[in-house]
C-alpha cells in the first residue's frame, strides 16, 4: 500500500501541470522556442504588398509601359552586338530594380514588423543548428502522423477553403466585367485584370489575417502547454538557482561556527562579563580610542554563555552577575556595537568596580 502511494506521488510530481517559471521562459526564448504563427507573417506580408500595389498602380504601369516602349521602338532596331546587349541588359535591369525594389522593400518591412509584433527582438541560432536526431526515420514517422500534423492538415484545408471562397465571391461579384473582357482593348482588359488581382489579393490577405489570429492563439496555447513544468522540475530549478537547501544549511552552519570562533577569540580582550548568571552572558570592553562608550565583544545564551564564562575564568576576567542588565544588553546590543545610552550608568558602575578590583585607578 505504501509503495502504491509512493508511486502515485511520483506520478503526480512528474506530471507537467504547473505554469512555466520566468527562468524556463527565458531559457526557451534563448533557444528560439517562442509562440509564433507563420500565417501571421504570410498574411501581413501579402496585405502589405497588395496594399502597396493598390496605391502605386500608376507608377508600376508607367515602368512597364516604358520598358515595352523602349524594347519595341529602340532595342529591337539595334544591331545585335556584344556592347548593345550589355547596354540593353543594364537598361532593363535598372527598370526591374525600380519595379521590384519597392515591392520587395515593403514585403521585407512587413515581415520584420510581423515578427516583431509576435516575439519582439530575438536572435537565436539554436533552431538552425544541424541535429542528427532530425534524420531519425522513426521520429520523422511519428511527426508525420502526430496530432500536431493532423491539426496542421486541418488548418491548411481550412485556409485553402476560406481563401478560395473569398476569391470566388470577389470574382462572382464582378462576373459581368470578366465576361466582356474580350470586347475591350488590350489596355482596358489589362487594367481590369490588374484591378481584379489586387482586389482578390486584398480580400484574401484580410481573410488569411483573420485565420492567422486564430492560429496565433492556438500556437500560444500549444507553446504554453509544451513548456509546462512538473512540481519536481520547479524544485530542481529552485535548487539550481538557489542551491541545494541541505548544502545551504551546511554553509550557514559553517558560517555560524566561524563567526562563533571569531567571537570567542575576542572574549580574552573583554574588561568584564555580565551574566544572568546561568542563561545569559555579555562580554564588554571599553576603549576610548575606538568608541566613546563600552561595546559588546561577545554575547550568548545557554551553552555559549557557559563557554564565554569559562574563557573569562581562564583569562582572569571579572564576571559580574546582573540579571536584568544581562538580558537587556543581549537583546538590545549587537556584537561590535556600543551599548545603548540608557545602560551607560549601570555599566559605568560595573566598570568602575572592575577597575578598582584590578587596581587600575
Amino acid at each position: 500500500m505504501k509503495r502504491l502511494i509512493k508511486l502515485d506521488l511520483q506520478y503526480f510530481a512528474g506530471e507537467k501541470t504547473e505554469k512555466a517559471t520566468p527562468k524556463k521562459r527565458q531559457d526557451s526564448r534563448k533557444k528560439g522556442q517562442v509562440a509564433k504563427s507563420q500565417d501571421v507573417n504570410t498574411a501581413i506580408v501579402l496585405l502589405g504588398v497588395f496594399s502597396f500595389l493598390s496605391f502605386s498602380g500608376s507608377y508600376l504601369k508607367d515602368i512597364v509601359i516604358g520598358v515595352m516602349r523602349h524594347t519595341f521602338q529602340e532595342f529591337m532596331l539595334q544591331e545585335l552586338t556584344e556592347n548593345n546587349i550589355f547596354t540593353i541588359f543594364l537598361a532593363i535591369l535598372k527598370e526591374l530594380v525600380l519595379f521590384l525594389g519597392p515591392i520587395m522593400l515593403v514585403a521585407m518591412l512587413a515581415g520584420i514588423a510581423s515578427n516583431y509584433m509576435q516575439v519582439g527582438f530575438l536572435f537565436s541560432t539554436e533552431t538552425i543548428q544541424p541535429k542528427l536526431e532530425k534524420l531519425n526515420p522513426l521520429k520523422g514517422f511519428k511527426r508525420i502522423f502526430s496530432l500536431r500534423a493532423i491539426v496542421e492538415l486541418f488548418k491548411s484545408i481550412l485556409k485553402i477553403s476560406f481563401v478560395g471562397i473569398i476569391t470566388f465571391l470577389v470574382l462572382w461579384n464582378r462576373i459581368d466585367e470578366i465576361l466582356i473582357l474580350s470586347q475591350k482593348s488590350v489596355g482596358a482588359a489589362l487594367g481590369t485584370i490588374a484591378s481584379l488581382t489586387v482586389q482578390m489579393g486584398l480580400f484574401a490577405s484580410g481573410a488569411l489575417l483573420f485565420l492567422s489570429i486564430l492560429d496565433y492563439m492556438y500556437q500560444k496555447y500549444d507553446f504554453e502547454k509544451n513548456i509546462r513544468m512538473s512540481k519536481q522540475d520547479i524544485k530542481d530549478e529552485y535548487k539550481n538557482i538557489e542551491g541545494d537547501p541541505l548544502i545551504k544549511s551546511k554553509i550557514k552552519q559553517k558560517q555560524r561556527e566561524m563567526a562563533m570562533s571569531r567571537m570567542m577569540q575576542e572574549v580574552p580582550n573583554a574588561d568584564v562579563v555580565i551574566t544572568n548568571p546561568t542563561h545569559y552572558a555579555v562580554a564588554l570592553k571599553y576603549d576610548e580610542n575606538k568608541l566613546d562608550a563600552p561595546y559588546v565583544v561577545a554575547k550568548g545564551v545557554d551553552f555559549i554563555a557557559q563557554k564565554i564564562k569559562l574563557i573569562a575564568k581562564e583569562q582572569d576576567i571579572i564576571t559580574v552577575e546582573n540579571r536584568p542588565l544581562a538580558r537587556a544588553l543581549y537583546s538590545q546590543a549587537e556584537i561590535g556595537d556600543a551599548i545603548p545610552e540608557e545602560f551607560f550608568k549601570a555599566v559605568a558602575e560595573i566598570l568602575a568596580y572592575v577597575y578598582r578590583t584590578k587596581n587600575k585607578i
